[in-house]
């Protein structure tokens, strides 16, 4: 009688543990069927039996055969939240790569929440695709460990904690780019500028004000926490914030508006409060999408290179499909760079 192949294979040190689908159901006290249900995501698995042979696969650190995970000609590309032309880049991107290897892309939203839910992760397992990349976005032990099992490769891009060190990941220089920024106002003779920041529980965020407070301090320039606000990288946030800049008595005569959608809300509250750019307010956005050229005046921006991070995203989830080792974490960080348009200038005199 021949004996069962192994489904997995796992490495401790020098000693190597084998688990195969039969063992998995019978300590699980189900079927060979059934697990190979939970691995395909199928729905008519009960929650209880789901979870506990969920539980036996991350125990056992099972990974599908790639011979076996016959895979659809997907990626899965999920944001956490899907509304603004900055994701309409990062769309561009994947599918520019998407399309040279023949496959298609769905999208997925997880609601503002930075980790997606169990519904999403079971309809993965059962879509079975190419890779997934993930934008602002993670995976938590459980997601992580039903797309290892299954062999589906994953890559986030632009984490927004962090993700790792065994998490493949593309990110941009953010905290450089908020030194730029900040260094561009400092340069032209502002001393009082403000910032708006956004998400604290974002990496990206925090570095570019990182990147804003080392500008000030390299310069010997104080850090007033008052001028730095809390925003959520939205238009409305902008404007909200910027009315509370300034309306200051002593307001910034610059801002580092953290994205540029922030800094189109800026601009409308600076017109509200009949303020000039650059005349009276020089403001500096993030990320270089389109509309930065567009708006009046064309916004000083530090450019993001979101379509190539996409694409590096989307590469790098391929060549692990194809069968490099995912263990060794692959974590890259393209440049920022700032583009002078017309928002900026010296202060005027008070």
């Amino acid at each position: 009688m021949t004996s069962p192949q192994p489904a997995e294979t796992r490495t401790h040190g020098r000693s190597t543990q084998t688990a195969t689908l039969a063992e998995i159901a019978r300590e699980a006290g189900v079927s060979a069927p059934t697990v190979s249900k939970v691995l395909n995501g199928r729905a008519d698995v009960a929650p209880g039996t789901r979870s506990r042979v969920e539980q036996l696969l991350r125990t056992h650190g099972y990974r599908r055969r790639r011979a076996e995970a016959s895979r659809s000609p997907l990626i899965d590309l999920v944001f956490h939240e899907l509304e603004s032309a900055w994701a309409m880049e990062v769309i561009r991107g994947v599918e520019n790569v998407a399309r040279d290897a023949g496959l298609s892309v769905v999208l997925s939203e997880s609601a503002g929440r930075l980790t997606p839910g169990r519904t999403w992760a079971d309809q993965v397992a059962a879509r079975r695709p190419h890779g997934v990349i993930l934008v602002l976005s993670g995976l938590d032990e459980s997601g992580r460990a039903l797309l290892t099992s299954r062999s589906i490769p994953f890559v986030v891009m632009d984490p927004a904690g962090d993700p790792g060190t065994d998490v493949p990941s593309i990110g941009a220089t953010n905290w450089q780019g908020g030194l730029a920024a900040t260094r561009h106002l400092i340069e032209l003779g502002h001393t009082r500028i403000g910032a708006i920041s956004g998400p604290s529980r974002m990496m990206c965020s925090r570095a570019r004000v990182d990147g804003y407070r080392a500008a000030l301090e390299t310069a010997g320039l104080p850090v007033d926490p008052e001028l730095i606000v809390s925003g959520d990288f939205h238009h409305d946030a902008g404007y909200r914030q910027g009315l509370a800049l300034l309306r200051r008595e002593n307001r910034p005569t610059a801002v580092f508006a953290g994205n540029d959608l922030q800094a189109l809300g800026l601009y409308e509250a600076a017109r509200e409060l009949g303020l000039r750019i650059p005349e009276d307010l020089s403001v500096v956005g993030f990320d270089d999408l389109p509309v930065a050229r567009w708006v009046g005046p064309p916004l000083t921006t530090v450019r993001q290179p979101l379509t190539e991070m996409a694409e590096a995203a989307a590469r790098l989830v391929l060549d692990l499909g194809k069968g490099e080792d995912s263990s060794t974490a692959t974590r890259v960080e393209l440049a920022t760079s700032l583009v002078v348009r017309s928002s900026t200038a010296a202060p005027a005199a008070r």
